[in-house]
């Protein structure tokens, strides 16, 4: 995300991203011949996912723009900790335990860690200030995965990842054309490199896979998986970005990881 926001802003990538996975999405379909016409019921479903999906890509890439990937990594991490929470509600039969609460306690203390060294590292401005986008984000992902987890129970996951996108394009664009300019001067192998598996490796074939094993298990089990992201961003962070990691920020990635653990253990 960090490379492809060097030459395209937050709609335009989102509209770059979610082109590609489009295309991906609808390959996969055909081969699997599972149609992509949504019944008539399922419409408003579709249509208030799509447009949770838009706002929330269009918060998160912002946030990623205005801080650090170690940062935005670990605290985007806390999706699964909303998730449940919200699946706990919308969810039938996705209840919350004692281990999950107690996991998002954990969880939620290692976020506030980050927080507050962002504040800190930026004088309260803009790092702060993308760390709390990118929170805000995480509680929209979590919705709209809780969501996404109570129509996966009758409708097929590839034409539920398939019409977000759909719905998103036009609203990418839209706010493209009307907001931001594209930075033609930054193109180069990185930005385009990390559009393309933006597009194809997260939205193509891992948005798929994960609506396949949410709609197999508890959602909000399977989303509580992604305590793998904080590790992968903040290590690829100091890696592709020459980031520096310190104890706040390795405190709390190991709090959120370990609430995340407790939350899905079983």
């Amino acid at each position: 995300m960090k490379f492809g926001l060097e030459a395209f802003p937050p709609f335009w990538s989102g509209f770059l991203r979610f082109a590609l996975g489009s295309l991906c999405v609808i390959a996969w379909a055909r081969m699997a011949r599972i149609p992509l016409k949504p019944a008539r019921d399922e419409w408003p479903l579709h249509l208030a996912l799509g447009l949770l999906f838009t706002v929330q890509i269009v918060v998160m890439n912002t946030g990623f723009g205005a801080t650090t990937a170690a940062n935005g990594a670990v605290l985007n991490a806390t999706n699964p900790l909303f998730g449940m929470l919200f699946a706990h509600f919308l969810v039938p039969g996705d209840r919350l335990t004692s281990a999950r609460v107690l996991g998002a306690v954990v969880a939620f203390a290692g976020t506030a860690l980050v927080l507050g060294r962002g504040a800190v590292a930026a004088g309260g401005d803009a790092s702060s200030y993308g760390d709390w986008l990118v929170l805000g984000a995480a509680c929209l992902l979590g919705l709209r995965l809780a969501l996404s987890g109570r129509l996966l129970r009758r409708v097929n996951e590839v034409r539920v990842v398939a019409w977000q996108m759909f719905l998103s394009l036009p609203l990418f664009a839209a706010g493209g054309l009307a907001f931001e300019t594209v930075r033609f001067e930054h193109i180069g192998v990185a930005p385009v490199a990390g559009i393309l598996y933006q597009g194809v490796v997260i939205a193509g074939l891992g948005f798929t896979i994960n609506f396949y094993l949410i709609r197999r298990y508890q959602p909000s089990v399977m989303i509580s998986f992604n305590f793998v992201a904080p590790l992968a961003g903040v290590l690829l962070g100091a890696w592709l970005l020459d980031e520096r990691i310190g104890a706040g920020l390795l405190g709390g990635m190991a709090l959120v990881a370990a609430g995340l653990v407790l939350i899905a253990r079983k």
